[in-house]
Formats: structure tokens, sequence, C-alpha cells
């Protein structure tokens, strides 16, 4: 088994490869139907199956809080992107804006127990998150339906809600 060790602990070593999102998709396919985006996908090849996959590696005008499509879309889903938004409430709020009225907000996030990811450990990630973080926003926003996960064995968790 490959793994690497930060602080003394160990953890497997595809978390420092990327691609955290073929963890969530599997999950995801159950949610996100019909038009959407992939936000922060890192890669097209990675990208959830059949969205507009958004990632400033491949495009210079668009990001996280400039998406192409005018129409609302019927899914966001987004797997180890939003710890990298400094102004992430901002991120969430446009999204929201871009869903259709009981549109799929999907999320994949690492954890806070993963300590490498952590902002002061990872100066990528300019936040953490728990998911009741994200839960306490999605209700805030009047979301339905919303489910989360604990931790996964990718240090991760999801969350998906209905706006």
């Amino acid at each position: 088994m490959d793994l690497i060790t930060f602080n003394d602990k160990q953890y497997p070593k595809h978390q420092a490869i990327g691609n955290a999102a073929q963890f969530a998709i599997p999950y995801a396919k159950y949610y996100c139907k019909g038009i959407g985006y992939d936000i922060g996908c890192g890669k097209r090849e990675w990208s959830f199956p059949g969205s507009v996959a958004i990632d400033t590696g491949f495009y210079d005008d668009l990001n996280a809080l400039n998406l192409p499509l005018e129409e609302q879309v019927d899914y966001i889903f987004s797997s180890h992107c939003l710890e990298h938004i400094h102004n992430w409430v901002e991120a969430l709020n446009y999204w929201y804006d871009n869903l259709k009225d009981k549109g799929i907000l999907f999320l994949y996030l690492p954890c806070y127990d993963q300590e490498y990811w952590r902002p002061w450990n990872n100066t990528k990630h300019v936040c953490i998150f728990t998911p009741k973080i994200i839960r306490d926003w999605m209700e805030y926003k009047n979301f339905k339906n919303i489910l989360y996960s604990g931790k996964d064995l990718n240090d991760s968790f999801m969350i998906v809600g209905e706006k």
C-alpha cells in the first residue's frame, strides 16, 4: 500500500495526486442529472460525466465565479475546489443563483482531520470545512433534502442539497 507521512501520520498516497472526484462520482450520479457543471475538476478527463467542465487549468476566462451558460443548470458538482476559493461564500451564493429551482448542489470536500489539507499546512488551501459549516450555509439558503457523509477513506466528505 502506498502511503505518505505528514506530522507522523500516514495517509493514502493518492491524496497527493489529484482526481479526488473519482471517489464521489459514483454516489453523485444518483443526484446530478441533466445539464450541469463540474467546477474545479482539474482535468477534463476527471470531470463528472456529461458535465460542462470548468477549471482555470484549461480556461482562462471561466472559473468558479464566471460560468458559461446563460440559463440555470440542473446541478453543480464540485470536488476539492471550494477550499481553494478565497471568498467561498460568494462562490456558493453564485452557484446557488446558477441552479434551477430543485437543482442539486453536490460538494466533495477535504476533512479537517487530514492535517496536511489545513490551510496553514497546505498554502494552496485558503479554508477548511466541516459538514456542519456547509450544512449551515445550505440551511441558510433554504436548501431541502440535505444529506451529508462523515469522513471517508479519502479523508473527505460529501454533502448534497436540493435548491
